[in-house]
């Protein structure tokens, strides 16, 4: 049997990357997933993806920090399929700014209200479910900048800090009700997202650089992350819950320094 037969699983920021990848292996194992971004168009791509490798899938575009689509997006799931087993918020977006000083309250609320705000509309939506049904797994994507410092820059660290602290308190909240959350924070991985950054050090010719200072001296992939979303919302996560996991290629463990 797949380890998500007959799950019942939303992936938001699913147009790309580790929300594509997730989306894909989630419905490898069985799963039937609602994939959600705003970018409709990467969107449609994924659920093509799915459908043929013959998965079953339904595809929103919707932005996750307007609670009203949010609430759209987990009713389809429900009144669809009856229930919704998993939840992986993971839509996310990154602030360009080097400095604090550079920072505008227009882009610090647009940091937060995708990466902090979309995670809390999406548990709040979903969780009584959840908790109705019995049980389920939500898991959010947070960001070894949200561990530590200087991992990335300011808005896009605090967000990512408060998606683990969301977590910690709400499976605190959801206790006993056999409602798991768990945040997985990637360290440096392509994606849309850092496309720019693995562009430009291409450009220079220093893309062997890229994730010198992990103890694996590289950069991971998507479908990493995506493994790792796998078990958690797998029933072989049964007693993982409030957790912060990094997938980092050993990152968050040291000091950093240059191996070579």
């Amino acid at each position: 049997m797949a380890r998500l037969e007959t799950k019942r699983t939303i992936v938001t920021g699913a147009a790309s990357g580790i929300g594509r990848a997730s989306a894909r292996i989630f419905a490898e194992e069985g799963a039937r997933v609602v994939v959600v971004d705003r970018d409709g168009d990467g969107l449609q791509e994924t659920a093509d993806m799915i459908r043929s490798a013959g998965g079953t899938v339904i595809a929103v575009t919707a932005d996750v920090s307007d609670e009203a689509a949010v609430r759209d997006f987990t009713e389809r799931c429900t009144t669809d399929w009856g229930g919704i087993d998993v939840l992986y918020a993971n839509a996310g977006i990154l602030d360009n700014c080097r400095s604090l000083f550079d920072l505008t309250p227009e882009a610090w609320r647009n940091v937060l209200d995708v990466n902090l705000l979309g995670p809390f509309l999406a548990i709040k939506h979903t969780a009584p479910t959840m908790i109705e049904q019995g049980g389920g797994s939500i898991i959010c994507t947070a960001s070894v900048a949200g561990l530590r410092a200087n991992a990335g820059p300011t808005a896009y660290s605090a967000s990512k800090a408060g998606v683990i602290s969301l977590v910690q308190t709400a499976a605190t909240e959801f206790g006993g009700a056999g409602v798991r959350v768990n945040a997985i924070c990637p360290g440096l991985i392509e994606t849309g997202m850092t496309k720019p950054l693995f562009d430009g050090a291409r450009k220079k010719g220093i893309e062997d650089r890229i994730g010198q200072l992990n103890p694996l001296t590289r950069a991971g992939h998507a479908a990493e992350i995506a493994h790792m979303a796998l078990f958690l919302a797998s029933d072989e996560a049964s007693y993982v819950n409030g957790q912060a996991i990094a997938v980092d290629g050993g990152l968050s463990s040291t000091h950093p320094f240059i191996y070579r």
